[in-house]
């Protein structure tokens, strides 16, 4: 079993590789169709995963994993091809969103713990059952603005750490990987500072849990936020401070047994997101692996090629070709600005 989770660990943080995040919730996937006014039906959900999915240069050659939401685990292609099938033919790992969301924490006023633990067990034996080859847990952390200096609480992150702690355990014993996922959100008016800070404590937890509910940390994935300023900040970091201060943060908070460590994009522009991570890899000698999983980032540009037209899926393809190797470029550090514009 050991052996099995460090190789799929090893796996998903492949070099020159990243994750493809594309377990967006019915509800949040409805906002971002609605966006290009196409319906939210479990056809065109399918429909424009797939076209994702079949991206070949992509998928094998930038996409190390991919993480699925409950329903899309389940579907076929519209040949009848399980989708499951098509990422693995692709050379990539398919893996699975257990939690069941962020809800309100009590005593915590505007602060939440991720819930999902109950029945967690017997879902991810279906899981992988089914195909998973790891899961994916996300804890949210927000940072109060303005007279809010108290959001978030040390109470609101151990909890958050805690069920983060319990979900990675119940993974290993099941056979996949846990992706740890604690992001601290980028919204609001604080500083990049503010951000380190909160990132910091938080990884600490995070970790203590993890050592004390007796995880594996070489067979387990970091997906931390980088340590950026608030959207709303007026005085907004640049690219290397952001680099330098994330780096950071990680020497002093993640242990060197962690095999990788993949960034969310947090709501950071496409081209942002990419910048960031290439300088990140450039500027540094670190214990680990860094590479991305992005959702938005790696999407955004494809869904509205797409916008729900089947003559438009070539163009969608390509626009997430390319955004696939501008990351997979970040992830040596080899990204530059002119590689952007030239393709």
């Amino acid at each position: 079993m050991t052996e099995q989770l460090e190789r799929v660990a090893q796996a998903m943080v492949a070099d020159g590789k990243g994750i493809l995040a594309a377990d967006e919730s019915t509800g949040t996937i409805k906002k971002r169709f609605d966006l290009i006014q196409v319906e939210s039906t479990e056809d065109n959900r399918r429909k424009y995963r797939e076209l994702l999915f079949r991206t070949d240069s992509a998928m094998r050659n930038y996409v190390s994993g991919v993480i699925l939401f409950d329903e899309t685990l389940r579907q076929n292609a519209e040949d009848g091809t399980p989708l499951v099938k098509i990422i693995k033919d692709a050379g990539a790992l398919p893996g699975i969103k257990v939690d069941c969301g962020a809800k309100p924490l009590a005593g915590a006023a505007g602060e939440t713990v991720t819930e999902g633990l109950d029945g967690l067990r017997e879902r991810i034996s279906e899981y992988a059952s089914l195909g998973a080859e790891f899961a994916k847990w996300r804890a949210v952390i927000n940072i109060g603005s303005g007279g809010s200096a108290a959001i978030p609480s040390l109470y609101s992150i151990r909890a958050n750490a805690h069920a983060l702690a319990r979900y990675a355990a119940l993974c290993q014993e099941g056979g996949i990987v846990p992706i740890v996922e604690p992001e601290v959100l980028m919204d609001g008016d604080h500083d990049i500072d503010r951000c380190y800070d909160v990132t910091e404590v938080t990884l600490r937890e995070v970790y203590n849990a993890l050592y004390e509910h007796r995880v594996l940390l070489e067979g387990t994935v970091l997906k931390p936020n980088m340590v950026v300023s608030g959207t709303l900040c007026p005085d907004q970091a640049g690219i290397e401070e952001v680099a330098e201060k994330t780096v950071q943060c990680l020497k002093r908070t993640v242990p060197s047994a962690v095999p990788g460590i993949c960034f969310l994009s947090g709501g950071q522009s496409e081209e942002d997101a990419t910048a960031h991570l290439s300088a990140i890899n450039g500027m540094f000698d670190v214990p680990w692996r860094l590479s991305f999983s992005y959702g938005r980032a790696l999407q955004q540009a494809a869904l509205k090629a797409w916008s729900g037209k089947a003559e438009n899926v070539a163009a969608a393809q390509a626009a997430f070709a390319h955004r696939a190797k501008m990351n997979g470029l970040a992830a040596s550090g080899k990204w530059t600005a002119e590689l952007e514009q030239a393709a």
